[in-house]
């Protein structure tokens, strides 16, 4: 199966336009916001035990939301071997499977532990309250698992009508 047409070739890397503009473009960059808000959140704060695994998962959902938006902003995903030609299926499985389920996986383990340091935001307690940014990144972490499951649902859509292009 060939893949779905990108924009024009030309010599030089052009910006595909339209991908930026449409729903998954949009969502797209708030999941790289959220998710690099989420991450550095907890990287920026000391962090111990299932944290490292919420980090983790958060850092290699944003590298790889990255790269399918490098790729689709600039047309070029009929060079990703074998994935190439079922880029809108490799969009809808990253999403759905690794977007909303590691995010929902990190966003449960900042909540659980933010409930943990509940304690420390009480006036008069001296020391460090870890209690802010495990909520903040909670916070953060649910809402792009939501945007996630939007997008998913986007490309989950597409596929249903018999599209085979992400826009």
């Amino acid at each position: 199966v060939p893949p779905p047409p990108g924009p024009p070739a030309r010599g030089s890397l052009s910006l595909h336009r339209a991908y930026l503009r449409s729903p998954l473009g949009l969502l797209r960059l708030g999941q790289l916001a959220l998710g690099a808000a989420f991450w550095v959140t907890v990287a920026a704060h000391k962090y111990e035990g299932a944290a490292h695994f919420a980090l983790f998962a958060a850092v290699l959902v944003w590298l790889l939301t990255l790269a399918l938006f490098g790729l689709s902003l600039l047309g070029r995903w009929a060079l990703v071997p074998w994935l190439g030609s079922r880029w809108l299926l490799t969009n809808l499985v990253h999403d759905l499977a690794l977007g909303v389920g590691l995010y929902a996986a990190a966003t449960g383990i900042m909540g659980y532990k933010a409930g943990r340091k509940s304690y420390c935001n009480l006036p008069g307690y001296s020391q460090r309250c870890l209690y802010g940014a495990y909520l903040s990144a909670s916070v953060c972490g649910g809402i792009a698992a939501c945007l996630y499951l939007f997008s998913g649902l986007y490309c989950l859509s597409r596929r249903c009508r018999d599209q085979r292009d992400i826009i």
